[in-house]
């Protein structure tokens, strides 16, 4: 097949019968695509294999009222590839125009197959005949650089390796930072590590490793030391791809509604307000305001509150996989604190770790086991979902040039993520060079 696509510029994909309302990832030319039908029995669309926003595979994508969906954000695409709808900016806001996708020339479906032509050609239509499709290359990675799990910055910088529990005294853990496996050993005199290692410490019921002199900030979280608040770990879980995506995901206030719709559930309105970043040393915060359906309330059950209700969220980021999200809930006086911590295993391997730190608000007693196990259990199934958002996303880091991908306003904390990681980069960089 490849020598007939040289010749005619058509590449036979799929087999028309194959081919309907759930995107099928191809390739032609060495480029990756979906072909979708954006209504039952109708045309057959193609699409660029990527969403222009965060690179999200489209062969997730859905379907959505004759638009073709992304999941992670809910972007909406035409049969064109013009960018219809991005929920963030509200029904009076204009799509960027990156936004839209760059869809191949033409797409026939002729003698029960599927045909692109990728690029203009001469040839006005497909030949009569096809024999296979052409292998469905790889989603293509971003052209720009990606901060990675292996990134050499990576080495001056301390990283949760387990939670203190999981490391009784006299024992022994084996565990695997940055590529490389480490045996860390609870001894009479405290914490080693072998081989040698910059540094071990406990800090907030964590373990961390510094292969080499650190150069970053620590994060602080008030409530590990405040009595209104009970505090508890969820059991550490794997996530099959590099630190940095997540924690974009963990900053991201658009992809609730989509991703963990099943969950959470859907918001009135997935319009953003606009929000500020404040950059602080080693990273930056940020303060949010919106509404949200709080199930684990325990007045919603009895009839005292709404299921809707208004949060402030406070952010609070450092480089590189360190942040802490304080969610305030303005009508109950309830409080969460939740502590991500990711460390960084292999190139596609991550391991993460989550505390929640509960409050039921000035004057109120403790939040009781139950309401613990609740908030435990919610946590527990929104970092499952997000960790399959993340297998499917299949890349090899967080995009660093904000060319590779579209950004629009509800994006501000993204944008600072790439920055910070960028300026960590830079201070890694010089330590290496020392």
């Amino acid at each position: 097949m490849a020598a007939m696509g040289s010749t005619t510029g058509w590449y036979p994909v799929a087999r028309a019968a194959e081919v309907g309302t759930t995107p099928v990832p191809v390739g032609a030319a060495g480029r990756a695509f979906v072909v979708v039908r954006l209504r039952p029995g109708g045309e057959v669309s193609a699409f660029p294999a990527r969403c222009p926003h965060r690179l999200v595979p489209l062969a997730t994508a859905s379907v959505v009222e004759g638009r073709l969906q992304c999941p992670a954000h809910g972007w909406r695409f035409d049969t064109e590839g013009r960018c219809v709808d991005i929920p963030s900016l509200g029904p009076a806001g204009t799509s960027p125009p990156r936004a839209d996708l760059a869809t191949p020339w033409a797409v026939e479906e002729r003698h029960g197959w599927v045909w692109l032509a990728p690029d203009p050609t001469a040839t006005p239509s497909p030949p009569r005949t096809a024999s296979a499709a052409e292998p469905v290359p790889g989603s293509p990675a971003p052209p720009g650089p990606v901060f990675g799990n292996l990134d050499p910055s990576l080495e001056h910088a301390w990283h949760p390796v387990a939670l203190s529990r999981e490391l009784r005294p006299g024992g022994w853990l084996q565990v695997r930072l940055l590529g490389r496996n480490w045996t860390l050993r609870r001894e009479g005199s405290g914490l080693r590590a072998d081989p040698p290692a910059h540094g071990v410490r406990e800090r907030l019921g964590v373990i961390w490793l510094a292969p080499d002199e650190p150069a970053d900030v620590d994060l602080e979280v008030p409530e590990a030391v405040d009595r209104r608040f009970v505090s508890r770990w969820l059991r550490p879980l794997r996530s099959p791809g590099p630190a940095g995506p997540l924690a974009d995901t963990f900053l991201d206030a658009t992809h609730g509604s989509f991703v963990h719709a099943s969950t959470i559930g859907p918001t009135d309105s997935a319009e953003v307000a606009p929000y500020r970043v404040e950059p602080e040393p080693g990273g930056f915060t940020s303060v949010q305001e919106q509404w949200c359906d709080n199930p684990v309330d325990p007045e919603v059950a009895l009839g005292g509150r709404p299921l809707r209700q208004r949060r402030r969220t406070t952010y609070t980021y450092r480089a590189p996989f360190q942040l802490r999200l304080r969610q305030e809930f303005l009508d109950s006086g309830a409080a969460t604190t939740i502590v991500y911590l990711v460390q960084p295993e292999d190139l596609d391997s991550s391991r993460l770790y989550v505390c929640l730190l509960l409050s039921a608000g000035p004057g109120q007693p403790l939040p009781t086991p139950a309401t613990a196990a609740g908030q435990i259990a919610l946590q527990q199934q929104l970092l499952e979902e997000d960790i399959r958002s993340q297998a499917a996303l299949d890349l090899a880091g967080l995009p660093l040039d904000r060319r590779d991908e579209v950004h629009v306003p509800a994006d501000a904390r993204g944008i600072a993520l790439r920055q910070a990681l960028c300026d960590f980069m830079a201070v890694g960089r010089r330590q290496l060079a020392a």
